[in-house]
């Protein structure tokens, strides 16, 4: 991933719609064009709730699009409850966009895994993807269907889309994972989101196929802006992620940490330490 030059700001935005796709799983939209102008796939907001009272919470940019953007997100803690219950027309302060997103290149044969929420972050490379006329397959996981929302908009923006649910509901039984392991067809790229056993599965899997994996890494934020080093994972010190703080210790480690809302949120699978 390129570390990309900070153009994170405070976005006093105003909520435009809210939709409530499946018990505790909200997606809402507001206005704010200037964050849309610099957002790239996977990039992540802080969002702060009207009332002030609950810290900000991270959460994915699901669209940016003209004036308007919108985050996904489901219901966990008090934080997200309390932004499920804003209306339309109420503000809400939004920073970003922040950390470094997903890479977009010229491969033709793209593999998008999503597991739960995780694909709150991959509609963006998804439509970038398809843009350039490559074939984008999503694979998406969840553990029953209701839970697979959004999935008519993927296949709508020209992915094809296939399932799993853990409960056997819809699609493969069993996990996501397993069914990008069946593929017939090996892509050119991997890119994923979704809670962490699945990314180690997916980089498992893409290091089988032999085929690069960009891993969007789920992490609770204490800053958001790399300034605690709350959220750090190891990576190889060769990578162009490696921060230069603290220094690597000459003839000493090939790893150093990496802050997952500064250096990442996305890491090539094959330089993560985990």
């Amino acid at each position: 991933m390129p570390i990309v030059s900070p153009l994170a700001t405070i976005h006093n935005a105003i909520v435009t719609d809210r939709r409530v796709l499946a018990p505790g799983v909200v997606l809402l939209g507001f206005d704010a064009p200037d964050l849309v102008a610099v957002t790239r796939p996977g990039s992540f907001v802080m969002v702060v709730p009207p009332s002030g009272e609950s810290a900000a919470t991270a959460l994915g940019v699901y669209e940016a699009d003209g004036r308007r953007a919108s985050i996904l997100f489901f219901v966990v803690g008090k934080r997200t409850e309390e932004l499920s219950r804003i209306s339309e027309g109420e503000k809400i302060g939004v920073v970003g966009p922040l950390g470094n997103g997903f890479t977009i290149g010229s491969e033709r044969d793209v593999a998008i895994v999503a597991g739960g929420v995780g694909i709150a972050s991959v509609l963006l490379p998804a439509q970038a993807y398809v843009r350039t006329g490559a074939r984008v397959r999503l694979y998406y996981g969840a553990r029953t269907t209701e839970l697979l929302v959004e999935r008519e908009r993927f296949a709508h923006e020209g992915c094809e889309v296939l399932v799993a649910t853990d409960d056997g509901s819809l699609g493969h039984a069993g996990y996501v994972t397993s069914l990008l392991a069946q593929t017939d067809r090996r892509p050119d790229v991997i890119l994923a989101c979704g809670p962490t056993p699945m990314l180690r599965a997916v980089a498992s899997v893409a290091s089988d196929m032999h085929v690069p994996a960009q891993l969007s890494l789920e992490e609770t934020f204490a800053c958001g802006v790399g300034g605690c080093w709350g959220c750090v994972v190891p990576i190889v010190n060769t990578s162009a992620q490696a921060p230069s703080f603290p220094p690597a210790e000459r003839n000493g480690s090939d790893v150093v940490y990496a802050r997952v809302c500064k250096e990442g949120s996305v890491f090539w699978a094959h330089e993560l330490r985990w």
